[in-house]
């Protein structure tokens, strides 16, 4: 007896594939943080560098005896969610990727490496274009009434939420890219989401901005605005290389 194809499996091999596909990632997350953990303290120092460049003398505290530990196992852990991710997404593929056309594979798996890049550059662009000015408003506000002496888990806390929704919005071009390329969305039907778009870009500046000021939500929505534009325009190399793979299999025919 022949084995079954990956597109004829069971319910319960699907369940096993899923369990497979779920145990590599975790043991790839728990081998990236046991690699951050190992340099920890060079982690931290990087992320609370800009809190350093940008204060006027606050002090760094912690007051709970397990709190910089457990500080320590945050940054592992986004140090692990970084160093995993291509293998996490590469799992996700693999799993989704029977029930795909081989064109719609081939797309999938040329989207991994965009997508890794995608999210370090939206995290690069956090650290060194949002959190100057955000943490300089941030430290200096008030500095005047009260001295600042600034939890490390709090500012930790703070940092690690910007990186990591700085890159996967940085990823928005690229999904709406593979949307088009198969047949999900057209850059139309962007075009005309364009002014909606607008308005989600400044609430999503405002959420994910730890400040109330205008001009550090305009440093999130401006990308954001940027870089829908952008996934408008491949969406529109993606219609057009559509429309030239259906000419071609037509002229096989």
């Amino acid at each position: 007896m022949s084995p079954a194809k990956p597109d004829q499996l069971s319910f319960r091999q699907h369940l096993l594939e899923l369990r497979r596909r779920l145990f590599i990632s975790v043991l790839a997350l728990l081998a990236g943080s046991g690699v951050g953990f190992a340099f920890y303290q060079q982690i931290l120092e990087l992320l609370i560098r800009p809190a350093r460049l940008a204060d006027n003398g606050a002090q760094l505290v912690f007051i709970e005896a397990t709190e910089l530990l457990t500080t320590s196992f945050k940054v592992s852990m986004l140090a692990g969610v970084v160093l995993a991710f291509p293998v996490i997404l590469y799992q996700v593929v693999r799993f989704v990727a029977p029930g795909l056309t081989r064109r719609e594979r081939r797309y999938l798996l040329a989207f991994l490496p965009g997508a890794m890049l995608a999210f370090v550059g939206g995290m690069a662009f956090a650290y060194f274009v949002l959190l100057p000015p955000a943490l300089g408003f941030l430290l200096t506000f008030g500095a005047d009434v009260a001295t600042p002496m600034i939890r490390i888990s709090n500012l930790v806390a703070l940092i690690l939420r910007l990186l990591f929704w700085m890159g996967l919005v940085f990823e928005t071009p690229l999904v709406m890219y593979l949307l088009a390329q198969l047949g999900v969305v057209n850059a139309r039907m962007l075009t005309r989401f364009r002014p909606y778009w607008l308005v989600v870009a400044f609430l999503l500046g405002a959420i994910i901005t730890p400040t109330f000021d205008p001009v550090n939500q305009a440093l999130v929505a401006i990308p954001l605005l940027v870089l829908y534009e952008l996934g408008i325009w491949l969406a529109r190399l993606a219609g057009w290389s559509r429309r030239r793979s259906r000419q071609a299999a037509a002229a096989t025919e």
